[in-house]
């Protein structure tokens, strides 16, 4: 096997660290280093590199290009470290941090979390729901559920269902407003929300033209958990994705008189650092995921048919 040509591991903390901040200071605080001392490691690593890696500034240091080719090299070499040495260091225990849109944390993560506890009774689950997007190189978090189109740099990314979506309502709506027979009646009835995105996407889809968001009260509750609370008290119809709200429907708390529709490349998603994958705990959560939508039979495209 030949020799690796490897730059010390003290240099190449300090180089890291510094190319990263673009700073000596901030790099000495994060490494609880003095900055004479990163500066020596970097000197150290130039004079064994033959090259500058720093052009240095009165105010700022900047990268040179072999400064910005290496500190790209060595940041994913450390994190790959430090995500091996974590996984090597314990097994599947620990405290697995979730970060998860409200909507998804409350109708589909929470009533199936416990069957994830019962199955790694070492893992304790902290579950965050918010919709701010989690820093991973900053906040305390192992993995989180978005939505989009899974274009996040530097994450590996797994899509678990479309963002589908329907008009619902409660049978005390059509008791009381009449049948709901074509996708047109919904633009009788009172709509909770009618300035969200969703809804022209989806008379679009339906082939319904007319739809004005102004023509009906302008009413808004923020998440989509809550906008089906008031759907389900019968104040009107709500655009919800029906993966959520399985048991509601089957109960009969909710109706889904019409197809739901999606928009191209518009998904669920499991996200976490790709240079932890390999960490215990992630993939337990992961392949518990995934087996939990293999026995799913997710509802979506199906409907009730005509109401009345």
């Amino acid at each position: 096997m030949s020799r690796r040509d490897l730059p010390p591991l003290p240099a190449l903390r300090a180089f890291e660290a510094a190319a990263r901040q673009l700073s000596f200071t901030r790099a000495a605080q994060e490494l609880g280093m003095t900055q004479a001392a990163i500066s020596y490691q970097i000197r150290l690593l130039e004079e064994r590199l033959g090259a500058p890696l720093f052009l240095r500034r009165p105010r700022a240091v900047e990268l040179t290009p072999a400064g910005r080719l290496l500190g790209a090299a060595a940041t994913d070499a450390l994190d790959r470290l430090a995500a091996a040495y974590s996984a090597a260091g314990s097994d599947a225990g620990g405290v697995l941090a979730i970060s998860v849109l409200p909507t998804f944390a409350a109708h589909w993560l929470a009533p199936r979390i416990g069957r994830f506890q019962m199955k790694h009774p070492d893992i304790a689950v902290r579950t965050s729901a918010t919709r701010e997007v989690a820093d991973f190189g900053r906040d305390d978090v192992d993995v989180a559920i978005r939505s989009g189109r899974g274009d996040w740099p530097g994450l590996a990314v797994r899509p678990l269902f479309p963002v589908a979506f329907t008009p619902m309502l409660s049978p005390k709506v059509v008791a009381r407003s009449g049948p709901v027979e074509t996708p047109a009646d919904i633009l009788r009835l009172l709509l909770i929300d009618p300035g969200d995105r969703w809804w022209p996407l989806w008379f679009e889809a339906m082939g319904v033209s007319g739809f004005d968001p102004g023509a009906h009260p302008d009413s808004r509750m923020g998440d989509q958990h809550l906008e089906a609370r008031a759907a389900m008290g019968g104040h009107g119809v709500a655009i919800l994705t029906p993966a959520f709200y399985r048991e509601e429907i089957e109960a009969g708390l909710l109706l889904q008189p019409f197809p739901a529709v999606s928009e191209e490349g518009q998904y669920y998603f499991l996200v976490y650092p790709e240079a932890r994958r390999n960490v215990a705990k992630i993939r337990a959560f992961r392949e518990w995921f995934d087996e939990e939508l293999r026995g799913d039979d997710l509802p979506g495209d199906e409907a009730s048919g005509p109401l009345g």
